[in-house]
């Protein structure tokens, strides 16, 4: 899968739960990409985030940040 793949699904995801409070929609992406994602993809997320998140909506990056972020605590 390519950045650009990425990360057109995040925002997607991203954009699902725009009519959430923004905490809540942080959550939720954070939740699926947890739940639903692969290890590959979350490796690539990672690599995505490292290289500055670009193209990432606020929402999409903010949960990617928190998966990351969850991966280095590990």
């Amino acid at each position: 899968m390519t950045p650009e793949d990425l990360t057109r699904k995040v925002n997607q995801i991203a954009a699902f739960h725009g009519a959430y409070p923004r905490d809540e929609a942080v959550d939720a992406v954070a939740r699926h990409i947890r739940d639903f994602w692969d290890p590959r993809m979350r490796e690539k997320l990672a690599a995505l985030v490292a290289a500055g998140g670009e193209g990432l909506s606020p929402v999409a990056l903010a949960a990617a940040k928190e998966v990351v972020g969850e991966r280095a605590r590990v």
